[in-house]
């Protein structure tokens, strides 16, 4: 299984998405500051996540929320 997830910071400012297959080991590393893009907004918590056994459209759907409709997307519905 392929997780898409939202990550927000407890400042409630900053969001980031990103794609997994252990959703729990990848947010341990971003809290733990072990990814750079991160590291500066941490402690996160999981916003949302959506399994996918395809992994084609995991990174696809990852993809489209990083776009500027995939972001009013994800903050309208998710």
């Amino acid at each position: 299984m392929k997780y898409v997830y939202i990550l927000e910071s407890l400042d409630g400012a900053h969001f980031y998405v990103g794609i997994t297959d252990d959703l729990r080991a990848r947010l341990a590393k971003h809290n733990a500051g072990e990814v750079p893009h991160t590291s500066k907004y941490k402690p996160w918590k999981l916003r949302t996540y959506v399994a996918f056994s395809d992994e084609r459209l995991a990174i696809a759907f990852e993809r489209y929320l990083k776009s500027g409709s995939g972001r009013a997307f994800a903050k309208k519905h998710l």
